[in-house]
């Protein structure tokens, strides 16, 4: 049984393993640069980490960066972490770092999952939204050597206003990519990311409602990040669809609790995930974050243990506390699964117990 007690251990911790990468992309939350930071964890620091995160009840561990094939430590980072137990997968960038030679060391260490990002069906809406000509078709030669060593693959896409009339022809392609799953994440405005770039919340609302449609027919799992509300409108759904008394009263239970698996379709984590409750982001510095869209620091793990900073600081408490959510997201029967996008609220009001701003429902307690 996977742990859901976020009071002591997230479910997903991500690492920023370097913010260097060679692609330029538009919305890039680590505002990324060419050269590496000299003052990155060493590896030493690295496995200290790793085994800091492992007695955390042993969460997901996602690398990322920047690029994290721009460390040269990089496999040797993941067979530690698997050798300990960990589950490991990895977000490189498309890049000739991604090599064949690289995908099989990836895959013959026991890397769990490579996550490619994809943010168009095809080389003008990717490459532009990416920064970097040549990085659609260096993405898709990669995801052919992944496949020929049987890695599974995940594809990362961000919805905004560069691609939200192409998404159609993006399931498309996905579906011929046979991923494991879609990583759907809706732009917050951080890091070289503008206002500009988000869809309305009128969007946002309509393309959940597309997502719950594709999910039921899709051969891949789907999650969103930045995208609580999506939960709301899967759940809606199914109490719509059920005319069962006793599966009413479940939804109601599972919603008052914050269960997601109950309700079911909403991926692996068996309660809502938010930013610093399930979920905990580590800077290629040590600085530790609610995540990786919500730049507001509560530690480093150079100056206090990586468990004391996620149990015990104020902010990551209040953030595990929707019942202290300010306007309608303090009060929405949906709070505890949902709890509106953390990240989004401070990127639009600079408080990250606001209102998610790009949220359309109003609770019920409001009408």
């Amino acid at each position: 049984m996977i742990q859901c007690d976020f009071q002591e251990a997230p479910f997903i911790v991500i690492w920023e393993l370097t913010r260097a990468c060679e692609l330029k992309c538009l919305h890039c939350r680590a505002s990324a640069q060419n050269t590496r930071d000299p003052r990155e964890l060493s590896l030493k620091e690295g496995k200290a980490l790793i085994d800091q995160i492992y007695s955390m009840n042993n969460p997901l561990l996602v690398l990322t960066g920047g690029d994290p094939l721009m460390r040269e430590d990089v496999f040797e980072i993941i067979e530690y972490a698997v050798q300990k137990g960990v589950r490991v997968s990895m977000t490189p960038s498309a890049t000739p770092n991604v090599t064949k030679e690289a995908i099989k060391t990836a895959k013959d260490i026991g890397l769990s999952r490579w996550a490619f990002s994809l943010d168009g069906p095809n080389r003008e809406i990717h490459d532009h939204f990416r920064g970097t000509d040549g990085s659609f078709d260096l993405t898709m030669k990669a995801i052919r050597y992944i496949h020929e060593f049987n890695l599974p693959l995940q594809i990362n896409t961000v919805i905004s206003t560069y691609n939200i009339d192409y998404l159609d022809e993006m399931a498309k392609l996905i579906e011929q990519l046979n991923c494991v799953l879609w990583s759907v994440f809706f732009l917050v405005p951080t890091g070289r990311a503008k206002r500009d770039d988000m869809i309305s919340p009128v969007d946002h609302e309509k393309t959940f409602l597309w997502l719950s449609r594709l999910a039921k027919e899709a051969p891949f799992d789907i999650k969103t990040t930045a995208a609580q509300h999506y939960r709301r409108v899967v759940i809606q759904q199914k109490m719509r669809e059920t005319k069962e008394p006793h599966m009413q009263i479940r939804y109601e239970h599972a919603l008052q609790k914050g269960k997601i698996d109950a309700i079911g379709g909403l991926g692996r984590a068996p309660k809502g995930v938010n930013d610093g409750n399930g979920f905990m982001f580590i800077s290629h510095i040590g600085d530790v974050y609610p995540s990786g869209l919500l730049p507001v620091k509560v530690g480093n793990i150079r100056d206090q243990p990586l468990a004391e900073i996620y149990r015990e600081s104020p902010i990551f408490k209040d953030l595990r506390n929707p019942d202290g959510f300010k306007g309608k997201c303090g009060v929405c029967e949906f709070r505890h699964v949902c709890g509106g996008s953390r990240s989004r609220a401070y990127a639009l009001t600079g408080d990250y117990l606001a209102s998610d701003p790009s949220c359309i429902y109003i609770p019920k307690a409001l009408r």
